[in-house]
Order: structure tokens, then C-alpha cells, then sequence
């Protein structure tokens, strides 16, 4: 019997009816791509926010919306975010052959976790999974722009830059397969102060520094630093695509959390 990891955050932060959420997701996808300059490189890896969708899920398409081109070749995604509910001394997967949305189920590649299964820095930690809405979230964005594909859902938690980077040169591959980080930015900081934090967060990031960027600009600031260290061996650019906060979208101002959208190419 296959086991199933059911949604844990369908209804609150994105809608639970299927017509509903894939007119949502495609809606901020079809937007940021009419938005988009003409001609430009599918990314490798994306960074893209995990808030409700209300509030980054806009700024979530944008990066998103760079993949169009390049889906019919993605049939692996490899996507990592920071554990928010759970302590995970380094990268955790769980016990799972399949993970659920309204929008349906997307495997998770065993064969590839059995390929850093065997790391010190990796281990099943089924836990650490429930009510986490890091990954839960990127799941319709990838659905409604992948045929085929499966995924190898990844929580990171006390795991140094080289940790990461090591798994995620253990799955690199090629064309099939795309990186997909899921941080936030600043939290709950004044607009102008989120603002101008997000802004040097996003420089280090284009500049490929991951030792500038600390744990306060970034919750995913772990699996962000790995991917950088990548992105350098591997000769990629990166791009800043989209960058907001709440208050630009639909909060206050007086306590923001701030939301970046990057490609890798």
C-alpha cells in the first residue's frame, strides 16, 4: 500500500478546491509571464517564497513563470526549505511514496533518495513533516506547470553550507532536473527596514555569498547557502526576479515579512 502524506495547510494558506487553487496558481504564473521580458534563459533553480498564497504568491509565479520553456524536460524537482515545526540536526526526507495536494499526488523519487540516503548529514525523519507548509506550498505551482515528475522533498535544519551543497551535487543531473529552494526573507520588521534587509539579502544572493547572509534575512538561509556554493562550482548566474513583502501585497506595513523570487541560470 502506498503511503501518503496528506496536505497540511490546503484551506489556509491556498485555497482547498482544485478548480479554485489552479486557477490561483495559473493566474500568477500566466501575470508574471505577460510581465516577463521576451527570450530569456530557463533556470536551473529557482528560490520562490512559501507564505499564504495571498500574500507571496504573486512574487512566487514570477519565478515560476521562468520555467514555462524549459517544463517538458523537468521530471525530477529537488526542493528544499527550512524546518519550521520540527528540530533536524541536518537534512531530513520523509516516509512517504507520495505527497498530496488538492490538486492531486506527485511521487517522490525513492531512487533518488536512495542516493544520499547513505550521507551522515541525511536521515528519515517522517516528523518533522507534519503542519510543515515550506514544501507543501511550491507543490501546485509545480503541478500546474509539470506533466511528469517526481520530487525529493527535503527539510533542512542545522545543516552548514557544505552539508547541503553535498546533497545537492548528489542530485544535480541534468535538464530533468530542476532545484527549487523555498525561503522567506525578513520577518517582522518595520516596511522600510524589511526593505532595505531584503535588499542586501538579494545582493549577496545574486553575488553568490552565502557567508553574508544570516539566519535573521532568510529562514531558508541553510538550504539558500548550499544551492549558492552550487551555483558557483557550477558556473550559474543569478537573477533577482521579484521582491516584495507583505506590505506590499496584502499586510500591514508596520510588520512585514519580506518575499524574493530567484533564477539560477
Amino acid at each position: 500500500m502506498q503511503r501518503i502524506r496528506r496536505p497540511a495547510v490546503a484551506g489556509m494558506f491556498y485555497p482547498d478546491q482544485p478548480e479554485q487553487l489552479h486557477a490561483q496558481v495559473l493566474g500568477y504564473i500566466r501575470a508574471a509571464a505577460q510581465a516577463a521580458a521576451p527570450g530569456q534563459t530557463a533556470p536551473k533553480a529557482i528560490i520562490a517564497p512559501h507564505a499564504g498564497y495571498i500574500y507571496s504568491g504573486s512574487v512566487a509565479g514570477s519565478a515560476y513563470a521562468r520555467l514555462m520553456e524549459r517544463a517538458p524536460l523537468i521530471h525530477r524537482v529537488v526542493l528544499l526549505g527550512p524546518a519550521h515545526r520540527w528540530p533536524v540536526p541536518g537534512l531530513a526526507y520523509p516516509d512517504a511514496d507520495a505527497l498530496e495536494t488538492p490538486l492531486g499526488r506527485v511521487p517522490v523519487d525513492r531512487d533518488a533518495i536512495s542516493l544520499i540516503a547513505g550521507l551522515p548529514q541525511v536521515q528519515a525523519i517522517d516528523n518533522a513533516f507534519n503542519g510543515e507548509h515550506c514544501l507543501e506550498v511550491q507543490l501546485p505551482f509545480l503541478q500546474t506547470l509539470l506533466a511528469d515528475f517526481r520530487v525529493v522533498p527535503l527539510l533542512v535544519g542545522g545543516a552548514g553550507t557544505d552539508a547541503v551543497s553535498e546533497v545537492l551535487e548528489s542530485l544535480w543531473g541534468g535538464d530533468e532536473t530542476l532545484i527549487v529552494i523555498s525561503s522567506d526573507l525578513s520577518h517582522y520588521l518595520s516596511y522600510d527596514s524589511g526593505r532595505a534587509m531584503d535588499t542586501r539579502t538579494s545582493r549577496a544572493i545574486c553575488a553568490l555569498r552565502p557567508e553574508t547572509i544570516t539566519p535573521e534575512q532568510a529562514c531558508g538561509r541553510n538550504p539558500i547557502a548550499g544551492l549558492l556554493k552550487q551555483a558557483s562550482e557550477h558556473g550559474l548566474h543569478a537573477e533577482l526576479v521579484d521582491l516584495r513583502s507583505s506590505g506590499d501585497t496584502a499586510g500591514p506595513r508596520d510588520r512585514v515579512v519580506g518575499y524574493g523570487a530567484y533564477v539560477f541560470h
